[in-house]
């Protein structure tokens, strides 16, 4: 069976010709890419790696990545998200290449495959994370370097997050996050252990609504990246 929630997939292909609008419903997507980008690169040194973006969307984080010069393959089941990727190549003239397939799919039919495997902004959409992780980890090569990020699940997440984002500073569309699947720091750690993961770093990302600047840190109450590696 595939771990997937058809409502989630219709949500983001409603939106999906927006992808690539920095004005309209993705801008925090675009904000906080650069910031994704030199934290992954600064880790791994993407330059000649074999990449795997798990669940890439309409493909902001796979072409930033293959902009630093990876070997990138994006996955979602999202079918016009993929599309509107694909289409978005014809623009940048960089390589991706997406495929429609669930990660669990490709980790049978490709094990240990890849030198870097993200996964951002979707186990907090899928029924099972745990499910998602250990594709994820099946995915990797021995000594591969894994990105997962998500969101923790406490009050100052749900005011921020949800209330803050949705609601007052309209960041996200309304509806986009459920407070329920918010996955906290520890319990995304014990996932990665039981899928094999050694845990690298956990780094968060916070947002300052008064100068609009986005910034890893310490911070992880809200938004957070948690770095494994393939032993």
């Amino acid at each position: 069976m595939i771990n997937v929630d058809p409502l989630e997939i219709e949500k983001f292909s409603q939106l999906a010709h927006r992808w690539w609008d920095p004005r309209a419903e993705f801008r925090p997507l675009h904000e906080i890419n650069p910031l994704r980008l030199d934290y992954i690169d600064g880790i791994t040194g993407l330059g000649g790696k074999s990449v795997l973006d798990v669940g890439c969307g309409g493909g902001i984080l796979a072409e930033g990545m293959a902009a630093r010069g990876a070997r990138v393959t994006g996955i979602d089941l999202g079918e016009k998200p993929l599309k509107v990727a694909q289409l978005h190549l014809l623009e940048s003239g960089l390589q991706v290449d997406y495929r429609h397939v669930a990660p669990e799919a490709l980790a049978r039919e490709a094990p240990r495959s890849f030198d870097v495997v993200t996964c951002m902004e979707l186990l907090e959409h899928v029924p099972d994370p745990s499910v998602t992780v250990a594709a994820c980890a099946g995915l990797a090569k021995p000594g591969g370097h894994l990105f997962f990020s998500t969101i923790n699940r406490n009050l100052k997440a749900y005011l921020l997050a949800v209330v803050g984002a949705e609601y007052v500073l309209k960041l996200l569309p309304r509806g986009t996050h459920d407070y329920a699947r918010f996955i906290k720091p520890s319990e995304l750690a014990s996932m990665c252990r039981a899928a094999g993961l050694e845990i690298g770093h956990i780094i968060g990302m916070t947002y300052n609504p008064l100068t609009r600047v986005y910034a890893l840190g310490s911070d992880t109450d809200v938004n957070y990246i948690l770095h494994a590696t393939s032993p």
